[in-house]
């Protein structure tokens, strides 16, 4: 299985490359990727050095270009496939029907991975990909067992993708329409998440506040750790009491389910972290790296030693093992 590795900066692709990636996934400094923070990306000019730096390494780029056109901005979207195209990239990760479209008629062989943000999690819609677009690899949304995982990949004709480190947001449901609500910046549209220009945090009570424009979005107490304010990750008071109504701040690690991962046909392991610095990318990398060649070598698997690495300092394996069922 490939090890796919993010890449929010320069300096994060060459951490990853020397750590052991097969693959670096990167955005341009614009809208048109789903990780579009302040200080992060690449301008036209640091993605041609950052291709031919990989290549002599012999490391696939893979360019994410994953939000969802704007109307009347089209061209910002296709300039940035465009682009891409003419400076090398492996893959271009694209989520827009529209895009795909345009990337499958104007450069008909360049390879086209598509991204989570589809949430593409069935046989039919994959297929679909694949017959209107070409389509060679789908990046599968996180709400899947390696049960069903080994179920998709048995009826199509396509390699798959997924995510076994980082964060569990999923991306594609309402509770990204909740940033933009708040904010009026789309995590689909403009790939920004509870932007920093909105955050705030303030000391109250002995503890600290955590807002996001308007909303208080936690409270934690003087010995928590203070965490970033997302909607998605708030606490929020309700009739059946207070606390993470839809989902808990822990960071996903799927080091455990390699091998059934393997078994089940899976192409490529998928590490988050775009908007995460260079001692991240290095030892999230490097420690999968090495269970990937214990894998390889028919040896066991040790479990990965990242807790320090994850958000909240707590993981889980998500819904690869459901066990509310």
């Amino acid at each position: 299985m490939e090890l796919i590795c993010p890449a929010g900066t320069p300096a994060a692709l060459k951490a990853a490359v020397e750590a052991g990636a097969d693959a670096v996934y990167c955005g341009f400094r614009d809208e048109t990727n789903a990780r579009n923070f302040p200080g992060l990306n690449f301008s036209r000019e640091e993605l041609r050095a950052a291709i031919a730096l990989a290549h002599e390494r012999g490391v696939k780029v893979l360019v994410a270009i994953n939000t969802f056109a704007r109307a009347g901005a089209l061209d910002v979207w296709h300039r940035a496939v465009d682009d891409a195209v003419e400076a090398g990239a492996d893959a271009l990760i694209l989520a827009d029907v529209g895009l795909l479209d345009y990337a499958s008629r104007r450069h008909p062989d360049q390879r086209l991975h598509v991204s989570v943000q589809a949430a593409a999690a069935n046989p039919d819609v994959i297929r679909f990909y694949v017959e209107a677009f070409g389509a060679r690899r789908v990046v599968l949304p996180r709400v899947l067992s390696v049960a069903e995982i080994a179920a998709i990949v048995r009826e199509v004709d396509c390699e798959t993708e997924v995510f076994v480190f980082g964060g569990l947001c999923v991306m594609a449901e309402g509770r990204c329409s909740l940033s933009s609500y708040v904010t009026g910046k789309s995590p689909n549209m403009q790939g920004v998440c509870s932007p920093a220009s909105h955050v705030s945090y303030h000391e109250a009570d002995g503890g600290t506040v955590s807002r996001l424009g308007d909303f208080t979005i936690n409270v934690f107490a003087e010995d928590e750790p203070v965490g970033y304010p997302t909607l998605c990750k708030g606490r929020f008071r309700t009739e059946h009491g207070a606390g993470y109504i839809f989902e808990e701040p822990v960071s996903l690690d799927a080091a455990t389910q390699l091998l059934g991962l393997h078994e089940a046909g899976v192409t490529a392991l998928k590490i988050e972290g775009r908007q995460r610095g260079r001692a991240y990318i290095e030892r999230v990398v490097r420690s999968f790296r090495q269970a990937l060649d214990a894998l390889e070598a028919g040896l066991p698997v040790e479990t990965t030693e990242l807790i320090a690495m994850t958000e909240g300092q707590a993981t889980t394996v998500g819904a690869y093992r459901k066990t509310w069922r």
